[in-house]
């Protein structure tokens, strides 16, 4: 018998928000990458794209400022994507993805506190 799995969904990672016409926001990605389910994104001063946060950089997207709630592709072109921007929302630290820039304990935890500051509360048991 074949085993079937299935991508993380949003479910997987948002386990409350207050009202999503309050939390939600409809923003543009930046183009070259596939941004999946749980993704943390920082918006970029110059351009008001967002992409992966990055653990540093200075165009602004290193810090935290979104997490997506459905997987989108933009690896060919800028694509718009319903992302959580603020809460009352509480989300799965488990159903969080990184940048491969924030590698360690110490920067992710810095990610935590930059949803924090927004309303969005990163859990353990959540």
């Amino acid at each position: 018998m074949s085993v079937l799995t299935q991508p993380p969904t949003m479910g997987d990672v948002l386990k409350y928000e207050l009202n999503p016409n309050f939390t939600r926001e409809t923003v543009t990605l930046l183009a070259g990458t596939t941004y999946p389910v749980g993704a943390v994104l920082g918006r970029i001063t110059a351009s008001g794209k967002y992409k992966l946060a990055t653990s540093g950089g200075s165009d602004g997207a290193q810090t935290a400022a979104a997490v997506m709630l459905y997987a989108t592709d933009a690896s060919d072109a800028d694509q718009e994507a319903v992302v959580l921007v603020r809460g009352p929302a509480i989300l799965s630290k488990a159903g969080l993805v990184f940048d491969a820039s924030v590698d360690d304990a110490a920067k992710i935890t810095a990610k935590h506190n930059q949803l924090v500051a927004l309303g969005i509360i990163p859990r353990d048991a959540a």
